[in-house]
C-alpha cells in the first residue's frame, strides 16, 4: 500500500496511544429491517462520543513533526471539535485556547473544559459562530498561535480517513462493503473515507447523508462549484455547515448530487428515538444522520448487500429530548396542531372533547385571543396513537361545524406559536 493509504495507516497507529479503535457493530435490528448485513462504525463510542478526535489529533502529530513551534493552539468550535481539539492538547500538553459563542449550552462548555483539564482555556465570545471564529483568527494572529481547523485541511482530511482504514481491517474476513452512507457537513470524514477507500482499490459504492436544512454538498454538486448557504437550520448542529470546505470539496466534487440523500429534520429525530427506545444507542443528529438514509432505500435495493453507516457521534443534550421527540411525533403523523375558531359560550369545551376518539389526547389547550365576545382562536395540539385517527377527527369536526386551520406544517406559524 502506497500513498494516502499508506499516510492514513500511520496516522492511525499513532492514534493507538491516545484511545483504541472505535468498534465497528453488525447490527441485528437494522439487518432485519432492510435484508442487508448492516454494520455501524461506532464513532460515538470514541473518547469525545465523535470521529473529531482523528483530525484533531492528526493535525498536531503532523505540526509537531514538521517542527512547528507555535506557543498556543487555538480552535474555534460549539461542538465535537472543540472537544476533540481540548482532548489532544490535555494529551500532548499543549497550550489550546477555545473560542466558542456566547450561546454554547453549558453543557458544551463543561466537557470541553473537562477533556482539556488544565491544558485548555475557554473564551465565550459573539452570538454567533462567525463572530467566534473571526475573534479565534485574530488571537492566533496577534499571538502567534496555530489555527487548528475543524475540516478545511488535508491533515485534517488525513485524520478523518482513519475511519475507513478501521473499517478495512474489521470487516469479517473476505467481506467488503457493497454500500456506504456517510453523514457529511463540512466535508471532512467524507473526503477522507472516499479518497481512502477509493485508492486502497475498493469498489463501494457512496452515498452521503445530509441535513435537508443545510445542502450545502448537494448544492455545490449541482452547480459544480462551493455555494454558501445563505440560511441554515442548525438543529443538527454537527454537521449545519454553511459552506464545504475548500479541499474537501476538490477531493469529492466527482460525485453526483444524486448520491447525497437530504435528510429531513424531523423524520432525523424519529431515527433517533427509533434507535434510542429499541437499541439503547443515543445519537446526537448528525450522528442518526447515515442511519436515516437508509429510509431513501427501498427493501430490494438493500436485500443481500453488506451495508456500513458511519455513526458519527453521540455527543447528544437530554435537555434537547422534549423537542426530539416533538419532532419525532410531528413526522409520524401522531400529533398535530390546530387553531380553532372557538365558539365562547357555555358547553363548548364539552361539545368540542365529545368528538375525540379513546387515542386522542388533547396535548396543548390556549387561547391565542381572549377579548372576543362571540368567538375566540384556541391553539389545540392532538397527540393520538395511530395516524388515521386524524382522518376520523376531521371527519368529525366537519359534522360539527368546526371552523380550523392545522398549523402542523406551517413553518411560519408553528414557529411563533408551538
Amino acid at each position: 500500500m502506497s500513498g494516502f493509504p499508506r499516510e492514513v495507516g500511520r496516522a492511525a497507529a499513532a492514534m493507538r496511544d491516545l484511545f483504541p479503535e472505535t468498534p465497528l457493530q453488525e447490527n441485528d435490528y437494522l439487518s432485519r429491517k432492510t435484508g442487508a448485513r448492516v454494520f455501524l462504525k461506532r464513532e460515538d463510542l470514541s473518547p469525545v462520543r465523535s470521529y473529531k478526535i482523528r483530525g484533531a489529533f492528526n493535525f498536531f502529530r503532523k505540526a509537531l513533526a514538521g517542527g512547528e513551534a507555535a506557543e498556543v493552539f487555538v480552535c474555534a468550535s460549539a461542538g465535537n471539535h472543540a472537544q476533540g481539539f481540548a482532548y489532544v492538547c490535555r494529551h500532548l500538553a499543549k497550550r489550546g485556547v477555545v473560542f466558542m459563542p456566547v450561546t454554547t449550552p453549558q453543557q458544551k462548555i463543561d466537557k470541553t473544559r473537562m477533556f482539556g483539564g488544565g491544558a485548555v482555556e475557554i473564551r465565550l465570545i459573539g452570538d454567533f459562530f462567525d463572530d467566534c471564529y473571526r475573534a479565534a483568527q485574530e488571537f492566533a494572529a496577534e499571538s502567534g498561535g496555530l489555527m487548528v481547523p475543524p475540516f478545511d485541511h488535508r491533515d485534517i482530511i488525513e485524520g478523518q480517513a482513519t475511519v475507513a482504514h478501521e473499517i478495512a481491517a474489521q470487516l469479517p474476513e473476505g467481506l467488503s462493503p457493497d454500500l456506504m452512507i456517510l453523514p457529511v457537513g463540512g466535508g471532512g470524514l467524507s473526503a477522507g473515507v472516499t479518497r481512502y477507500i477509493g485508492e486502497a482499490g475498493g469498489h463501494t459504492a457512496f452515498y452521503f447523508a445530509e441535513p435537508a436544512g443545510a445542502p450545502s454538498f448537494r448544492q455545490s454538486l449541482s452547480t459544480g462549484k462551493r455555494v454558501k448557504l445563505e440560511k441554515v437550520d442548525n438543529f443538527v448542529d454537527g454537521a449545519a455547515v454553511g459552506e464545504i470546505g475548500r479541499e474537501n470539496f476538490r477531493l469529492l466534487k466527482h460525485f453526483s448530487e444524486e448520491q447525497v440523500r437530504l435528510i429531513p429534520e424531523n423524520r432525523l429525530c424519529a431515527t433517533m428515538i427509533e434507535m434510542l427506545n429499541v437499541e439503547g444507542i443515543v445519537l446526537e443528529p448528525a450522528g442518526a444522520l447515515a442511519i436515516d438514509a437508509l429510509k431513501d432505500f427501498s427493501r430490494k435495493e438493500l436485500k443481500g448487500k453488506t451495508i456500513v453507516l458511519v455513526v458519527s457521534g453521540g455527543n447528544f443534550d437530554f435537555e434537547r429530548l422534549p423537542d426530539v421527540k416533538e419532532r419525532a411525533l410531528r413526522f409520524e403523523g401522531l400529533k398535530k396542531y390546530f387553531v380553532f375558531r372557538f365558539p365562547q359560550r357555555p358547553g363548548a369545551l364539552r361539545d368540542f372533547l365529545s368528538l375525540l376518539g379513546p387515542d386522542d389526547d388533547i396535548a396543548r389547550f390556549e387561547y391565542l385571543k381572549k377579548s372576543a365576545r362571540n368567538f375566540g382562536s384556541v391553539l389545540i395540539g392532538i397527540e393520538t396513537k395511530d395516524a388515521k385517527n386524524f382522518d376520523v377527527l376531521r371527519k368529525r369536526f366537519a359534522e360539527g361545524g368546526w371552523a380550523y386551520q392545522d398549523i402542523t406544517e406551517n413553518e411560519v406559524l408553528a414557529g411563533l406559536i408551538i
